[in-house]
Order: structure tokens, then sequence, then C-alpha cells
């Protein structure tokens, strides 16, 4: 015999799947805009570094 359908319980399971997807994916992305910002702030100081030993 066919289980009796759970409608609530399974759109439940899905949206507590969705979220924790969603979840990961954005914690990925602001791990990666913070790498991002790290390199992008190190390449800065190296160019002032190397900008000012020309002027000198």
């Amino acid at each position: 015999m066919a289980r009796k359908p759970n409608y609530e319980f399974e759109r439940r399971e899905r949206d507590r799947l969705k979220a924790i997807k969603v979840a990961e994916k954005a914690q990925a992305k602001k791990e990666a805009r913070e790498r991002a910002r790290l390199e992008n702030a190190g390449a800065a100081d190296e160019a002032d570094d190397a900008g000012d030993a020309e002027k000198t």
C-alpha cells in the first residue's frame, strides 16, 4: 500500500534544505569578497611602496 502524502512536511523539508544551501552560498561569497579585499589591499600597499621608492 502506498504511503499517505504529507505535503506540508515535504515542503518544509525542501525549504529547509534550500535555506541551508543559500546560507552556504552566501558564506562562500562573503569569504571570497573578504579574500579579494585583502588581496587588493596588499596590492595597493605594494604599489604605494613602489611609488614611494621611485619618488626618492
